[in-house]
Parts: C-alpha cells; structure tokens; sequence
C-alpha cells in the first residue's frame, strides 16, 4: 500500500475550496495507486511534528530530526503539491512561497518522489520569485498544470510541466441532486470587504446589478455560500447574510462540500467569485458564469471549451457583460457544459497514467 502525502490542502476547512484540492488530489492519488492511504498537510492542520513552512526548522530536521520531521516525512512514499490551487506564485507575498520552496526542497533531500500536483503556476513578478518557482519545477519529478498559460509560465522559467491537466474537481465522484435551483449565486467575502483583488465597492455594486437583471429576466435567486462561517474575514457568510436581507433572497443550507456539489447538481445555472463554486458546477455538468477577480480562472476554463468568464477588473460593466452572456448564449450552455464534462475527463485519464511513473 502506497502512504501519499498531500501538501497544503485540507479536508475540513471552512474553505470549500481548499477541500476540492484536499479531496480532488486524493481521488487523483487512490486511482493512480488504488488502496493509497493518504494524509493531508498544510499549514495549521495535519499531523506534522514540525511546522513545513519554517525554513529554518526544516534545515534543522534535516541535520537532527530532534523532533521528528525527518522521519516523518520518510514515512510516505510520495509527496503531492497542490500549491493550495494558486499559491505557486509570489502575488500572496514572498515569504509564503518561501516556506513552500523550503519544504520541497526537504523532500528531495530525504529523497522522496516530489510532485506537483494541478495547479496554477505564476505569474512571478519579482527576480526571487521568479528564482524559487524554477528552482521548485526542477525539483519535481513529476509537474501538473491545470491550464496552458500555466504550462507556458513553468517553459518560461526554463523547466516545462510533463502535463497539462485540468482542476482535481474533476476527479471528485458524481453528487445526487438535493434542492432544485434556478440560479445559485455565489457572492464572495474575499471580494466583499477587501480591495486586495479590485474594488470592494464596484463589487458591491455589480452583485446588486446582477440581482436586479436576473429579476428582470423573471429568474429566481438564491444565495450559495462557499467559504462557510469562520474567524477569517473573507469568509462568505457575511456578505452573503449582508445580501440576504438587502434583496430578500434564501440561502442555501451548505455544511460541507458534499452539500454544495449536492445543490450546484440541482441548478439550472451557477454564477459566482469563487473559482471552485464554478467549477463545481461545471464539473456536475451544471453551466457557470464566473465573475474573476483573477487569471486563474480564464485559461483553465478556455482549455476545456468554456469561454464564459467575466474579468471583473478589465469589463468596463461586470454585470452587463454578464447578463448580455446569458442573453446570447444561456440556451446552449447545458449542452456546452456536457462537452466540457468530457474534456475534462479526458485530460484527468492521461493525469492518472502520468502519475503512475512515478512510483
């Protein structure tokens, strides 16, 4: 039985997000290698006896294992990166990508298979950043990108990925359907109350629009929460609470990711700012209209047929952009959306037998 180790994700965050990857990357891993037993390591959660993004106690182990990450970390056959989706970049700041560059650097050193599992690659603004994204592809003996623009920042810094794939979503096992919905609309926190990634304001202002298009339009609402109630503050709940009782919408009861695929399976579309509350959707087969506030979301998307995107930071009008999209295309989005199904599972098929080398 193969003991894989799956880095920065998780199977309990509050983040259903990161739960895709935590759970997306172990289907990945059991039908690579059936029976695997696999464990989840990120940040503040696993069962780690050291902290993996400290570089300095990482060098520490290395020479002593006085508190046992050595021998921990040997215990695993293979170590799968999932860059927690977009971290393998420096625009979350250098340190971040510093503790990952760290920890795949002490796995190749204790000479465990290193592998970076479907992510986004970049962008690297900075000479550093740029130094530790090359010198992490090298480090790899397998790479994975979800999407071609990624594949084309790893051919940039001098180390091209072995494969272009797709997100892990697509691994993640058909849901039954519970609720039926017309629209699911995802409103994010994250984008709420930061300017960090645009304008919280104009946010504000384009999920207002939105509403109020849909309404002309004779669709009914409900909110989908997809970051669920926490300490952090771009959690969803909030906003959505906040949204609720401006416009007078229901709110679908989510507790787990289980329960949002469950809802996205019974909608007739799905529009949000969470990436994976898209692709969720997409990957049931659902139809999505995504409101991005980054390049993550476009080439992924792109490559697998889907072309319905709005940049929320390069449209001119969000929510008139969007709602034109509906206009012109919403009668042919169920069929484009069972295309997009199987180009998906094509591309996770040729995944599997990449990772199969490995081991």
């Amino acid at each position: 039985m193969k003991r894989v180790l799956v880095l920065w994700a998780e199977g309990t965050s509050t983040n259903l997000g990161v739960r895709v990857l935590g759970e997306g990357t172990r289907a990945l891993a059991e039908q690579a290698w059936p029976g695997a037993e696999v464990e989840y390591q990120s940040y503040g959660s696993g069962i780690a006896p050291i902290n993996i993004a400290g570089p300095r106690t990482l060098l520490r182990e290395l020479v002593f294992d006085s508190r046992g990450g050595r021998s921990w970390l040997q215990s695993f056959d293979v170590v799968i990166d999932t860059g927690a989706g977009d971290s393998f970049a420096d625009i979350y700041g250098l340190p971040r990508l510093r503790g990952r560059a760290a920890m795949a650097l002490f796995v190749k050193a204790l000479h465990v298979p290193y592998v970076l599992g479907p992510q986004t690659v970049g962008p690297f603004e900075t000479a550093e950043g740029r130094r530790l994204g090359r010198l992490m592809l090298k480090t790899a003996r397998l790479a994975l990108a979800r999407d071609s623009e990624s594949a084309y920042a790893a051919r940039e810094l001098g180390r091209p990925v072995d494969h272009v794939t797709s997100d892990v979503v697509f691994f993640l096992p058909q849901p039954e359907r519970s609720v039926e919905h017309d629209v699911l609309l995802n409103v994010s926190g994250l984008l709420w109350t930061s300017d960090a990634h645009g304008s919280a304001a104009n946010y504000r202002r384009v999920v207002g629009e939105v509403i109020n298009g849909l309404r002309q339009r004779g669709r009914t609402i409900t909110l989908l929460p997809h970051v669920l109630e926490s300490r952090f503050p771009d959690n969803d709940m909030p906003a959505i609470t906040e949204v609720a009782r401006e416009h007078d919408l229901p709110v679908a009861e989510v507790g787990d990711l289980q329960d949002v695929r469950a809802h996205v399976a019974g909608a007739a579309l799905v529009i949000g700012s969470r990436m994976h509350a898209c692709l969720n959707a997409l990957s049931v087969g659902t139809p999505a209209l995504p409101l991005a506030y980054s390049r993550k979301f476009a080439p992924l998307m792109r490559d697998l047929g889907w072309h319905h995107v709005v940049d929320l930071n390069a449209s001119p009008d969000p929510a008139s952009e969007l709602l034109g999209l509906l206009n012109a295309h919403g009668s042919e989005m169920a069929s484009q959306a069972e295309q997009l199904q199987c180009a998906a599972q094509s591309r996770c098929e040729e995944s599997v037998a990449a990772l199969r080398t490995v081991l």
